[in-house]
């Protein structure tokens, strides 16, 4: 995920995508936690994306105060 394309999405999208990005973060849990094997590497993945999100929402919301 591109931090230059979420920029250019709405707010009402970026957040969408926040909760598809919280979701795939739970399943990936409950996966490990039930012994199923999953890629370790999607786990910093996924952390990594939800923090571009954030930040994204939140230059926005700074940036429509301004």
């Amino acid at each position: 995920m591109i931090f230059k394309d979420l920029a250019k999405k709405t707010p009402a999208e970026l957040t969408e995508e926040l909760l598809k990005l919280r979701r795939e973060q739970f399943n990936l849990r409950m996966a490990a936690a039930a012994g199923q094997p999953a890629k370790p590497d999607q786990f910093g993945k996924v952390r990594k994306s939800i923090a571009r999100v954030k930040t994204a929402l939140n230059q926005q919301r700074v940036g429509g105060k301004a």
